[in-house]
């Protein structure tokens, strides 16, 4: 699978892209261009609250494939996004309680990709991922998941905290993974739950970690200090299936 599937350049491409429904992840625009095509799709862009950024001629020559790239390239999703009616769905299909993964602003595709296959053998039943600040589903992300996402729903949500508020009231519990934390082994992780990895520099950030419920650690022996995200979401996540086996 080549990166260019899911570039799309040149004005008219991008209108019709749009129009179409496809799921443009992010959208670069020349700098300073203020005519009728590019407007348009601004004016879709913001409709679909798709990420703009805005740069200069040199970058787009280079993100370009084709060389026609007219001031526009879109990044379209490699998949299609799922709500996360369709998480709910897939746990009551299977008879389980919900186990969701929540990812607060996880940039790196390879993460992101190993992380979303982790949660399909884990046997989550789906993962949510934030709009803003974050990787969404590349061609990367699509190669390291290794075939997961054929099978495992990516929901992406406009704000992670009030996402967490909107579960609670459908009686998710939620754990965070956060060095201060209790030891995993140690906490009730049975039921209906979601589990947030943060941000491979910073972690989970302030206002999500207020919304969880419980803080995990996980209990280490090395020198060195902390597990890279989805080494982090592999651990955590095997901790909720051994509890739910019991």
């Amino acid at each position: 699978m080549g990166y260019q599937e899911f570039t799309i350049e040149g004005r008219n491409a991008v209108i019709e892209a749009f129009r179409s429904g496809k799921t443009i992840d992010k959208l670069y625009i020349l700098d300073g261009c203020q005519d009728g095509p590019v407007m348009t799709i601004k004016r879709e862009a913001k409709k679909q609250g798709t990420m703009m950024k805005f740069v200069d001629k040199e970058r787009l020559d280079q993100m370009s494939e084709t060389g026609k790239h007219q001031g526009v390239i879109a990044v379209a999703a490699a998949y299609e996004y799922a709500e996360i009616e369709d998480l709910f769905a897939l746990a009551e299909k299977k008879g389980e309680a919900p186990f969701f993964i929540l990812l607060d602003n996880i940039e790196d595709p390879h993460n992101l990709g190993a992380i979303i296959r982790t949660a399909n053998l884990a046997g989550a039943h789906g993962v949510i991922i934030p709009k803003n600040r974050a990787v969404g589903l590349t061609a990367t992300v699509a190669r390291t998941s290794a075939g997961a996402l054929n099978y495992t729903p990516v929901a992406k949500v406009t704000n992670l905290a009030r996402t967490i508020e909107d579960l609670k009231e459908r009686g998710m519990w939620f754990v965070c993974a956060d060095m201060g934390g209790t030891t995993m082994y140690d906490l009730n992780l049975t039921g209906s739950i979601g589990l947030v990895i943060g941000n491979e520099g910073e972690g989970v950030s302030r206002l999500v970690k207020e919304k969880c419920d419980m803080i995990a650690s996980i209990p280490m022996k090395g020198d060195i200090d902390s597990l890279n995200a989805s080494v982090a979401a592999g651990v955590l996540a095997y901790e909720i299936v051994r509890q739910r086996i019991k």
